[in-house]
């Protein structure tokens, strides 16, 4: 539907009722530049709203709903009332910010679990009714899903970020709490509790102890000794080849890293469409030089493409 459809009219503040404002997350600072706005300018545009069987829900608004208590006299709201379901209006709370400020990931998180497991809703139905892919659906769940209910309360009340929240989905839910009071005792930094995920994905009792007891010197210990400036056993144009050769290894390291972290694997089409010759050129040079160093034979005995 058109979300700029509806009959807008003067609703009195205290009755609009707040029962899907637990989709969005607070924002102080923005409520106090929003409050200043309402002085100076009055409502400029219309809160969103649906008829409940109790009377109207706020769907989108209510950075301005809780602004306008701070403003002397604004007792009532421009409120235009559009008519949808309950699956509908949940989609709404993202549909209606779309262009506007961008629904931040865990919002959008509430959302798609509310559709799929409170209202029945396949994840590909889901996908549909707000206009995504079934992939970002399914990440937005695994979102929330893998995270312990601890960790889901500190997201809801903003005191972890997404990005955090996303590596900890790498982690059983029984393990989480421990590596966010080590992060947050530690003040450890994103590539630093990366890091220490990894070591604990498949470590025993022992060595989980010694990372959670000192993990900066548990990462040094992880990475080793420095790699020699020059290896002995080539020569000049050997060693200078072999330096690039890493650094050319561990870019792509990264970005595979990066491809398999839920959550950041946010690619459209048109990336995809825009990014192909670039892989391709990626891939054919790799394949030239594989050609120039080993000769054809030993590259095609290599596998190297």
């Amino acid at each position: 539907m058109g979300w700029d459809e509806g009959v807008v009219g003067p609703v009195a503040r205290e009755t609009l009722g707040q029962q899907y404002r637990r989709y969005r997350l607070a924002d102080p600072p923005a409520e106090e530049a929003m409050a200043g706005s309402l002085r100076r300018w009055g409502q400029l545009a219309p809160v969103v709203a649906c008829r409940r069987q109790h009377g109207l829900e706020l769907l989108d608004g209510f950075k301005r709903w809780t602004a306008a208590r701070q403003v002397a006299g604004l007792a009532t709201l421009s409120v235009r009332v559009v008519e949808v379901d309950e699956r509908m209006a949940k989609a709404a709370i993202l549909g209606l910010n779309r262009g506007q400020r961008a629904t931040r990931e865990l919002e959008e998180a509430w959302v798609v679990q509310a559709l799929v497991r409170d209202d029945g809703l396949t994840q590909v139905e889901a996908a549909h009714l707000l206009g995504q892919h079934k992939s970002w659906v399914c990440r937005r769940l695994a979102l929330l899903e893998r995270l312990s209910e601890e960790v889901k309360e500190d997201l809801r009340l903003g005191l972890v970020g997404p990005a955090l929240a996303r590596q900890l989905v790498r982690l059983p839910a029984g393990n989480q709490q421990a590596v966010l009071a080590l992060t947050r005792r530690e003040a450890l930094t994103a590539q630093e509790v990366s890091g220490v995920i990894d070591l604990l994905q498949g470590a025993g009792e022992a060595q989980a102890a010694f990372v959670l007891a000192q993990p900066r010197q548990a990462l040094r210990q992880a990475q080793g000794p420095p790699a020699a400036l020059r290896d002995p056993r080539l020569s000049r144009a050997g060693n200078w080849l072999a330096r690039h050769l890493t650094q050319a290894h561990e870019a792509l390291v990264r970005v595979g890293q990066w491809l398999r972290t839920p959550g950041e694997r946010e690619l459209s089409a048109r990336d995809r469409q825009v990014v192909r010759p670039l892989l391709e050129r990626v891939g054919e040079e790799a394949g030239w030089v594989a050609e120039q160093v080993l000769g054809p034979e030993g590259a095609r005995a290599g596998r190297v493409s």
